[in-house]
């Protein structure tokens, strides 16, 4: 499905054009496809890039979900909302309180 966006992503990755928003980008593309795993992976290396890259907090918390790893996406989110405080994104901070909400109701 994504398979020539992926390939063009991966292509990037090492290269002058190497960051957050690519990393971001390729591990949306994964979690379309649904290769997760890779999705989290690329989504973690977009942090490392920007850790203060709410949007991609948000998305490592939902493949880490979408993983079965409960434990792993309150932490993405908590930290997701840190970094959102941080940046003045309200938005992305009111989506994942709702969502971290959601997850730790009994």
């Amino acid at each position: 499905m994504n398979a020539p966006l992926i390939a063009s992503l991966r292509q990037q990755c090492g290269g002058p054009r190497d960051g957050a928003l690519l990393r971001f980008s390729l591990g949306n593309a994964l979690l379309g496809d649904g290769a997760v795993d890779a999705a989290i992976d690329e989504l973690r290396r977009a942090l490392e890039f920007d850790p203060t890259y709410s949007a991609a907090w948000k998305l490592l918390g939902k493949a880490c979900l979408e993983a079965g790893q409960i434990q792993a996406a309150a932490s993405a989110w908590r930290s997701g909302i840190g970094a959102a405080v941080q940046r003045g994104d309200k938005q992305a901070e009111k989506e994942m309180t709702v969502f971290l909400r959601r997850l730790e109701k009994p």
